[in-house]
Order: C-alpha cells, then sequence, then structure tokens
C-alpha cells in the first residue's frame, strides 16, 4: 500500500519504447496505417469503454490513450517531429 513508510522506486520511461509508440502505425479500420499517437481522441476513448485489442497493438492503443488522457498529447506530437520514420 503506497503511503505506508513504503520506500517505492520510481519508474523511467522506456525510451526505446517511447519511439516504438510514436512510430506506430493503425493495421486495420477507418484509420488504417496512422499513428497510433495521432488515432483522434475519440477513437481511443470507443476502445477503453469497449476493450482495447489484445497483445501488442491493445498495449500501445492503452499507452496512448493514457497519455492523452493525462494532458501528454504535446508531448507525443513533440516526439512524431523529432523521430519521424527513421
Amino acid at each position: 500500500m503506497l503511503g505506508s513508510g513504503e520506500n517505492v522506486e520510481p519508474v523511467a520511461p522506456d525510451p526505446e519504447a517511447l519511439v516504438r509508440l510514436v512510430r506506430a502505425r493503425m493495421p486495420f479500420g477507418r484509420y488504417k496505417g496512422m499513428r497510433l499517437v495521432q488515432l483522434p481522441e475519440a477513437y481511443l476513448v470507443w476502445f477503453a469503454q469497449r476493450g482495447f485489442p489484445k497483445g501488442s497493438l491493445g498495449e500501445m492503443l492503452r499507452s496512448v490513450y493514457e497519455l492523452k488522457a493525462n494532458g501528454l498529447g504535446l508531448v507525443l506530437s513533440d516526439l512524431v517531429a523529432r523521430v519521424g520514420d527513421e
């Protein structure tokens, strides 16, 4: 339980995972080929309400949803500009 005097190690983001997330594209549907980080927020909310796909795609979509829901959408946009399609 947090706050009970227990030492908790901070979790640092994995830079390579962020690069993979920024480069990942939607493999199907209306937004096929679009970067996951550029999907409309309403589409991500739809997945959050109905369930994300299983596997790595679902994990990445959930991550994008959480980042955007917590106000970090501009950080993702900045990463797209920096990383590109290298």
